[in-house]
């Protein structure tokens, strides 16, 4: 399906980002019409993104959300308030423009890229939903591993080679979200292995289960650790036991983005935990990441502190499919903006304290 190695070539070509450069633009942003560092992060962004991208003056950036659709086996064990089928009744309304990350994606001017990694049944083709299946679903992770090795590896070279693709079509900023009925159990699974973090501090109520349904979750996620095992110091492992492939292609977009140098909006839960994934398999690859919002899924803030990131935005947003990425991408757009439109002391005749 996809060749073998792509994540290991991905990872040696990531390259650290160019601080020299960063201290070029913090320079050109300094001597604009402003008290130096008075816009705060958006200097900070302009700063971090010349540095990723190797350029002083960063053009404004061409703009995709990659979004990867799977199913969970967990789900038979009543994790979630949806059924099942809403993953591919929501994989049509994204393909047909009518979700939130479709709207706001419009919004910021970003290209969706779809693909279906594993959606429960036979894998209909459905126009603007690129297939790159890896299996109808993952197996039950409370009985056994959700997929075997070959499958994780599988996931993230496809992850990696859509991110080369989209890189050499000129994408230079992307964005990553997810859609999987389950999937913020794969994730609380996933956060508690590789952090260390009590379960119950990790799972939060995902699609909006009751008081019932959460504890049967915590309890669903801490008999899967159990029964599997994963080594929390192998990430490959513990993603084939405990992850989705949604999960796992979108580790592999992290590692593949920061090859080419495109910086990477990570989203919220979901996608954090793909990046933690990223960054445990590459650990050069967290250099290119930009945490775009906190969730309000409690295991994020595990994510957040684990990756070192502090997030642009905080909107109480827990919805995933990128719609966080997609709007901080404005955020980036500003930082750019200011970057390229502010005049200088010089230009604009005005008298610079020089400090």
């Amino acid at each position: 399906m996809h060749a073998v190695g792509l994540l290991d070539d991905a990872r040696a070509r990531i390259v650290a980002p160019d601080e020299d450069v960063a201290a070029r633009t913090q320079r050109a942003l300094d001597d604009k019409t402003k008290p130096r560092r008075s816009l705060g992060r958006l200097e900070e962004i302009a700063c971090r993104l010349a540095a990723m991208r190797g350029e002083t003056l960063p053009p404004p950036p061409v703009k995709a959300i990659v979004v990867f659709a799977a199913d969970h086996g967990v789900v038979a064990e009543g994790v979630s308030a949806y059924p099942q089928e809403v993953t591919r009744q929501m994989l049509l309304n994204f393909a047909r423009g009518g979700a939130a990350i479709n709207a706001l994606a419009r919004q910021a001017g970003a290209r969706v890229v779809l693909a279906d990694l594993g959606v429960a049944g036979e894998g209909e083709v459905v126009p603007g939903v690129r297939a790159m299946r890896i299996g109808a679903g993952t197996a039950n992770f409370a009985h056994g591993p959700a997929m075997r090795p070959e499958q994780a590896r599988v996931a993230l070279d496809a992850g990696v080679a859509l991110a080369r693709e989209l890189a050499r079509d000129g994408v230079t900023l992307l964005g990553v979200g997810e859609m999987g009925i389950g999937n913020t159990t794969s994730a609380s699974a996933l956060t508690a292995v590789l952090t260390g973090a009590p379960v119950e501090q990790v799972t939060g109520r995902g699609t909006g289960v009751d008081d019932a349904g959460w504890r049967r979750k915590v309890e669903v996620v801490r008999g899967a650790i159990a029964h599997n095992r994963p080594d929390p110091a192998n990430a490959l492992d513990v993603l084939a036991k405990l992850g989705g492939f949604e999960i796992a292609g979108l580790a592999g977009v992290v590692v593949g983005a920061a090859a080419e140098r495109v910086p990477v909006l990570v989203d919220g839960f979901i996608a954090s935990a793909a990046a933690l994934v990223a960054v445990r398999l590459a650990p050069a690859a967290r250099d290119y990441l930009i945490a775009a919002h906190r969730s309000r899924e409690p295991g994020h803030a595990t994510l957040l502190e684990a990756l070192a990131l502090e997030p642009l935005l905080d909107l109480g947003l827990r919805l995933g499919e990128g719609t966080g990425a997609a709007l901080a991408m404005g955020l980036v757009d500003a930082a750019l903006r200011v970057l390229h439109e502010m005049a200088s002391f010089a230009a604009a005749g005005v008298s610079d304290s020089g400090r």
